[in-house]
């Protein structure tokens, strides 16, 4: 799809890798781009908007509100080490799943009919190198990052035939507050956000933002062998 002169949002625009994406919507040409955040507040530099993903009617609101939106960028969500067995009790794993999982569902239903009613648009899902494989130690993030791969490609399916281009970004660790005390390489927020919205206007379904994750996708068929060996001995180190 074509950014300049569209309406845009971004969610979780407040900060990270979703202000990256706000900045490079309005440079790029958006004639309009939502900011949405829980603390409208602590939006700089584009349009506000007050929006909990984790709650329905805050959704439904800013659907509402934001009714001429052509690119929805879902890119809220939280982040933990919280263990599928090892964790004290399941309230981290709901946690996890209701504002990562439901959270972004619930906007690809609020904001499918807007998309369709402003010519099919564009809808992109923030996903990661762990939708393709779990790491104990945070093995429900894991599982959200996992079950939103499969959300992405069923309202792909859904929404094609309105016109609809919807499309999964994987990346490891991108430098945020949400990877703050992780190790390694990390990308640069305005790195990704260029390279997704490149993807959105050449008409692009996926995003592999980094050789890490290529990696790690061409080795889902065979991950018992490629991929979990290294998984345990990891595990196993306490690392």
């Amino acid at each position: 799809m074509r950014i300049d002169g569209a309406a845009t949002m971004v969610t979780g625009a407040n900060r990270g890798l979703g202000k990256a994406f706000a900045d490079e919507l309005a440079a790029r040409g958006a004639a309009t781009v939502y900011a949405a955040a829980r603390d409208p507040a602590s939006v700089t530099g584009h349009t506000p908007v007050e929006l909990d993903i984790a709650d329905e009617a805050s959704v439904e609101a800013a659907a509402r509100r934001c009714g001429d939106v052509a690119l929805l960028i879902n890119n809220a969500g939280i982040a933990g080490t919280a263990p599928l067995i090892g964790e004290p009790s399941m309230a981290r794993a709901r946690e996890l799943m209701d504002t990562n999982y439901f959270g972004t569902l619930a906007m690809c239903r609020a904001f499918a009919p807007v998309l369709a009613r402003n010519g099919g648009g564009a809808l992109v899902n923030m996903l990661s190198v762990v939708s393709f494989f779990s790491v104990p130690a945070m093995g429900a993030f894991c599982t959200t990052k996992a079950a939103l791969w499969s959300l992405t490609n069923g309202v792909r399916v859904e929404l094609r035939a309105q016109g609809t281009q919807v499309v999964g970004v994987h990346a490891s660790f991108i430098d945020t507050r949400l990877a703050t005390g992780f190790t390694g390489r990390k990308h640069a927020p305005s790195d990704i956000a260029a390279q997704v919205l490149d993807a959105v206007e050449a008409g692009e379904e996926e995003v592999l933002a980094d050789e890490r994750t290529k990696q790690m996708k061409a080795a889902v068929p065979r991950d018992l062998e490629l991929i979990y060996p290294e998984v345990r001995r990891q595990w196993e180190a306490g690392a």
